[in-house]
């Protein structure tokens, strides 16, 4: 007997295959985003740079248009609940537990 693992790790295809989905879909925010920069801006020709990097791993059907949406809905909601926090700890409360279930009235914390 060696000492030589029985297998060897492998990776998460899942992983990999959501990680490609979300590349895609934030390839396609910088597509979107370049025309509004104008490429002969600092910014855009940044942007412009990015693009040429990251759009060689992304194949077209990638991500379908109801991927795109579930994508962009996610992130929508992570900055609603996120700005919710802030929002609340500026004014000095505390921010609501993970579970988004708001803290009691005259509840004490712990």
């Amino acid at each position: 007997m060696g000492a030589t693992p029985a297998t060897t790790p492998s990776p998460n295809l899942g992983y990999e295959a959501a990680g490609k989905q979300r590349l895609a879909v934030a390839v396609r925010q910088l597509e979107q985003l370049l025309p509004l920069m104008g490429a002969g801006s600092p910014e855009g020709a940044d942007v412009l740079k990015a693009l040429n990097i990251l759009a060689k791993h992304v194949q077209p059907g990638d991500v379908t248009p109801a991927a795109e949406r579930n994508a962009l809905a996610n992130l929508q909601m992570k900055n609603l609940q996120q700005g919710q926090q802030m929002a609340q700890l500026r004014q000095g409360g505390q921010a609501p537990p993970a579970g988004g279930a708001p803290p009691q009235p005259g509840a004490q914390p712990s």
